[in-house]
């Protein structure tokens, strides 16, 4: 941004791009309780007034996902938990395009398109709350214009190249899938980017040693992932065939990979793009960005700008790189059970982010009204997000008088029969004994606590439950349910559940929407 009014309008976008995150008190995300959880047990873990002592312990152990709940942790020492983390989670919102527009513009593009991103924020990974992975992608691309900057810059080559240092063990400590990524896109970023020294190199050893201080920028992260590689795959697997989250068999074998077909890929591509309502309204955001990157082609291609083969290679170093992206969503397996979920999916947004952030506008004229609409998308965004949040928060105002009638240190059973909403498509209500559970400083049947990537640990005893949270129909009362005291049941009537034990020693106490909370005698 050139002008104070360009920066003023790209400021006002940028809020307008956070603003649904606080526009509501809940945010319609699956994994979000379970998140919340565990750095409500992490920033409390001494707390005698919850069970968090006797049952959870510190990992003390390098895992991916520290970053985004030590960081909220610290946060909720000056906010209340929740805001504490939409804080973090605006600055996701907002750093993503920032960390575009920086990349950007150290590949020698205009910063506006780096606001077409915004959309993009949201979406399928948001949904699901994959945190710590949609925390990644500003850094993911933060790492890719120091990097370039770390080859070009060289009065300042020696300071970018500690930023990358510092932000590629950042990207390591949210999430190894970005990281992944980089392990592609910076070996392209090295054979397509020129240093100013080439002019006068001769030979390799002349070549090469500008280019020295970029790749010791990745030493440290490449240090650490090699590390927690020994440390995640010195361990045996634990091999339980057809059980949810566990390895089907060894870890690249083709009976523990699961895959879907190029055609499934390319059907879903855009669904997960904007997949977050029923009535499909979040796509109207995605489409406008469309327009507007439609037109900045055509803006683009009615003058194109004069290339000799450097500036060629120059400029394919974005489009480059979302074809990357775009090459793991396709190429990649879904699952590789027991060690990473959801795989080849996630890289969608960030290929989105990329490619559409390719507009070849060579005309000068045309950057300030494309800004202008760019900024306009923000807007749309804004208006259906806010809109469609408020409407989720009014249905999950039913977790209120769920935690209204739940006792102190409550040990909690979900029983989820129906996790969905009429709101948004995603099983948000899946985890709602983790919700009661937090406020009443108790402990859910489930949490996160079970997987290696997690910051906490139990310390002796696993609370007993079924194999999968999203198989309530597998609960064994007598090994499993007589642990608890409350049960919080969503989608089918207690009584279908519990039969003869409901009146007994079970009592429901009270309903709150499409949920019942049933507490022991």
């Amino acid at each position: 941004m050139t002008n104070r009014p360009d920066r003023l309008v790209y400021a006002a976008a940028l809020v307008l791009g956070a603003l649904p995150l606080w526009a509501s008190r809940h945010l319609p995300m699956a994994d979000l309780p379970q998140h919340l959880y565990l750095i409500s047990v992490l920033h409390r873990l001494d707390d005698p007034t919850t069970v968090y002592p006797q049952l959870f312990a510190a990992r003390h152990a390098l895992t991916p996902y520290l970053g985004y709940y030590y960081l909220v942790s610290l946060l909720n020492w000056l906010l209340p938990l929740e805001a504490a983390n939409r804080a973090f989670l605006s600055a996701y919102v907002v750093g993503l395009p920032l960390a575009l527009g920086f990349l950007l513009r150290g590949l020698g593009r205009p910063a506006w398109p780096s606001l077409l991103a915004l959309p993009f924020a949201y979406g399928d990974s948001f949904g699901w709350g994959f945190v710590n992975y949609c925390a990644a992608l500003p850094l993911t691309l933060l790492c890719c214009g120091l990097f370039v900057r770390a080859l070009e810059d060289v009065p300042r080559r020696r300071a970018w190249t500690g930023g990358l240092a510092a932000c590629l063990v950042a990207v390591l400590l949210f999430h190894v899938q970005a990281f992944g990524f980089l392990a592609f896109g910076l070996p392209w970023l090295l054979l397509t980017t020129a240093v100013p020294e080439d002019a006068t190199a001769r030979g390799l050893a002349a070549r090469l040693g500008p280019r020295v201080p970029a790749l010791l920028g990745v030493v440290p992260g490449v240090a650490l992932f090699l590390g927690w590689v020994v440390l995640r795959f010195g361990e045996p697997p634990d091999i339980q065939p057809g059980q949810p989250w566990k390895a089907w068999g060894p870890t690249f074998s083709p009976q523990n990979l699961a895959w879907k077909g190029f055609e499934q890929n390319r059907a879903e591509f855009f669904d997960v793009l904007a997949n977050t309502f029923h009535d499909g309204s979040d796509r109207w955001a995605m489409y406008a960005v469309g327009a507007v990157a439609l037109a900045g082609w055509v803006a683009g291609l009615a003058r194109p700008a004069a290339a000799g083969p450097r500036r060629w290679w120059a400029w394919a170093r974005l489009p480059g790189l979302g074809l990357l992206a775009l090459a793991l969503y396709f190429l990649l397996p879904f699952d590789i059970r027991g060690y990473v979920y959801y795989l080849n999916t996630r890289y969608a947004h960030l290929a989105a982010v990329l490619l559409v952030a390719t507009v070849p506008v060579a005309v000068p004229q045309w950057r300030r009204p494309l800004g202008l609409a760019a900024a306009a998308c923000a807007l749309v965004l804004a208006f259906v997000m806010v809109r469609g949040y408020r409407a989720f928060s009014r249905e999950a105002d039913e977790w209120a008088g769920l935690v209204a009638a739940t006792a102190p240190k409550a040990r909690v059973m979900g029983l989820i029969y129906d996790g969905g909403s009429r709101v948004v498509r995603f099983p948000v209500f899946i985890h709602s004994a983790a919700v009661l559970a937090r406020e009443r400083g108790g402990v859910p049947n489930f949490t996160f606590a079970s997987t290696p990537h997690s910051p906490l640990r139990y310390r002796d005893v696993v609370p007993p439950t079924f194999p999968s949270e999203w198989r309530p129909h597998q609960l064994d009362m007598e090994t499993q349910g007589a642990w608890y005291d409350h049960f919080v049941v969503r989608g089918i009537h207690p009584s279908r559940v519990f039969g003869e034990r409901l009146g007994s020693e079970l009592v429901v106490v009270t309903q709150s929407g499409r949920s019942w909370l049933v507490r022991r005698r």
